[in-house]
């Protein structure tokens, strides 16, 4: 399927997503969304794909907010209709049974920090810059920003952000817990790709239930968490994937992981 709005490849058990608006600063509309939607389901579906990595095209941005051409002519049913497109495309991100990666290699305002939100961890270019600056329009965030950055960064610099609007740089988003690594600009994507390579090698099985564990743990009691997290161990013991690992170390050798989710 052919997209215009984004590029979508897959090598090495990788996809890439890449936002391809350029001119736009690769701003979100309904198309974007649309298209990013559907690449999303291929993901999904694809047996060989272990890890996503989304970046944006050009230099200048990973993404610079949404388009705020098509956003000036919405109603308000409209509006609300848009932000929840973005929050339903972001959420399936964020539950995609592989893990995602956000390459943010420059602007990342509004939905663009929230699209690298919605990923499971972040790498930034030492040039990137993050922020969401919906209140300098009379706006909010609408696409997930204010529920998980303040998960991410903690309440107070959720709202300090939320509330004046003002960006930040690479370096304090690293600081604020928002960003894991900092990258020279020609460095980011090879950096990136090799961190998605590791992650790829890993049992597509034990990747997912990893995934889900943190992701469903992180928002209830510690007891509850650990007994989500013995499930899950307990489901894993039962794949393809366990079994070469275990193998594998008591061999003296590499793993193999060839398991499925089915």
């Amino acid at each position: 399927m052919s997209f215009e709005t984004i590029i979508f490849t897959k090598e090495n058990n990788i996809a890439l997503i890449q936002f391809n608006r350029p001119k736009a600063l690769n701003a979100l509309n309904n198309q974007l969304f649309d298209e990013l939607d559907q690449a999303l389901d291929q993901v999904a579906a694809d047996a060989d794909i272990r890890v996503l990595v989304l970046t944006g095209a050009g230099e200048k941005a990973f993404v610079a907010g949404a388009d705020i051409v098509e956003l000036s002519r919405m109603t308000p049913l409209q509006g609300k209709k848009f932000s929840r497109k973005g929050q339903n495309v972001f959420s399936k991100i964020e539950n995609l049974p592989i893990p995602a990666i956000a390459a943010v290699n420059g602007y990342a305002l509004g939905g663009g920090s929230e699209a690298a939100l919605a990923c499971d961890f972040i790498y930034a270019s030492e040039k990137a810059v993050f922020g969401l600056p919906e209140i300098t329009l009379g706006l909010i965030p609408g696409f997930g920003g204010t529920q998980r950055l303040a998960r991410l960064v903690g309440t107070n610099r959720a709202r300090e952000m939320v509330f004046t609007g003002k960006n930040i740089t690479a370096q304090q988003a690293y600081e604020f817990g928002m960003v894991n690594q900092v990258c020279a600009s020609e460095a980011l994507m090879d950096t990136v790709m090799k961190t998605a390579g590791v992650i790829a090698s890993r049992g597509r099985a034990s990747l997912r239930a990893a995934k889900e564990v943190i992701h469903n743990g992180t928002n209830v009691d510690l007891e509850t968490g650990c007994r989500i997290e013995n499930d899950a161990f307990g489901l894993t013991m039962a794949s393809e994937d366990a079994k070469e690992g275990t193998a594998a170390f008591l061999e003296k050798r590499k793993p193999q992981f060839k398991g499925t989710l089915d």
